[in-house]
């Protein structure tokens, strides 16, 4: 399939840039694949999307500030930290990423700690660079000190003390992502309460996000994609709760493309359903004609254009009905990304 199949029109002005002032006041727009019905909601009614005995499936992994802003003497240097590859070693995206030649030192938090850049192929075949901290404790037990929430690029301001919690899920509980499972950023305790009021199940799973799941594709056919591995865990009595769901005849909603790809990655249905319980890293890549195994019900985001979570759930729901949800999405203003609203695939 080509990469342009999967491409839409978008205004500027619907990326939200903010979150909503409370995290269930976002807007929830409703996809039936069996009728092709698409129906608009509020979030906060999601409990009565569902039934008891139903799962939700919620990716617990939390964000790291792993944002960092340093100075080559007077030049600011923006900081990703990626992946760690050693104490205090790590591959990093940065901006303006030219400055940093081999052995050039980026200073952080008013000089307190410094990096040391490394020409190393491992970097260079990524288009990244790799920056090695310059102390004797780990500098992971300081990032809270200085580091920021990572936002995305496509929003334009400052990140502020708000983020630290608005851009975390209120079950996060394991750090090691880069980036947001945002699917999950809409729940709040009272919300969460409803649903186990109701007997809808909540289990859990972790997936650090990383690289696979925001990287953009760059080739025309999807099929040429590969994706960057990304860790995952999924305990013995998440996969026993799930199996006992699916064996009762109820339904797993995924919470987001992340807790998606965990149960995809683990599911086997060769002979009838099952589920093995895994640690370890993914690179799966979902997209049309994917058969999915585990996931019965999606709740996620807006996604970009010509990406690989506009495919997973393009596989998921078909890609002409997802098109036609996004252009009714655009047209009633919904607010697209990470701090924006959601979508339920029913």
């Amino acid at each position: 399939m080509h990469i342009n199949e999967f491409d839409y029109h978008l205004p500027a002005q619907l990326i939200a840039q903010y979150p909503a002032q409370q995290r269930d006041q976002s807007r929830l727009l409703i996809v039936e694949r069996k009728t092709n019905k698409i129906t608009h909601s509020q979030f906060k009614a999601i409990s009565s999307m569902f039934e008891p005995g139903d799962a939700l499936v919620l990716n617990d992994t939390k964000v790291k500030p792993v944002r960092l802003i340093g100075k080559i003497r007077e030049k600011e240097i923006d900081v990703l930290l990626v992946e760690r590859l050693a104490k205090n070693k790590y591959l990093v995206f940065a901006k303006p990423g030219k400055k940093l030649k081999d052995k050039v030192i980026i200073s952080f938090a008013n000089a307190q700690y410094t990096a040391i850049v490394q020409d190393i192929e491992q970097a260079r075949q990524q288009g990244m660079k790799c920056l090695e901290f310059q102390l004797d404790t780990d500098i992971e037990t300081v990032l809270e000190n200085f580091g920021m929430m990572p936002l995305p690029p496509y929003i334009k301001r400052k990140v502020s003390s708000a983020d630290s919690a608005r851009y975390q899920t209120v079950y996060a509980k394991n750090p090691g992502a880069i980036a947001s499972p945002t699917a999950g950023l809409h729940f709040t305790p009272e919300i969460l309460n409803q649903l186990r009021e109701k007997k809808i199940n909540t289990i859990y799973v972790t997936l650090h996000v990383g690289l696979g799941t925001f990287l953009p594709v760059k080739v025309d056919d999807i099929e040429l994609h590969q994706m960057h591995k990304e860790a995952y865990q999924l305990t013995n009595a998440s996969a026993q709760a799930i199996e006992a769901v699916k064996q009762a005849g109820h339904r797993i909603c995924a919470v987001g493309t992340t807790a998606c790809r965990v149960l995809e990655s683990c599911a086997d249905i060769d002979n009838g359903f099952s589920i093995t319980a895994a640690e370890g890293t993914t690179e799966i890549f979902i997209y049309p004609p994917y058969k999915f195994k585990a996931v019965d019900m999606l709740l996620t985001n807006f996604h970009l254009p010509k990406t690989t979570l506009l495919m997973l759930i393009s596989a998921f729901a078909g890609k002409e009905l997802i098109m036609e949800a996004y252009r009714q999405a655009v047209e009633q203003e919904y607010r697209f990304f990470s701090y924006g609203d959601a979508m339920l695939i029913i």
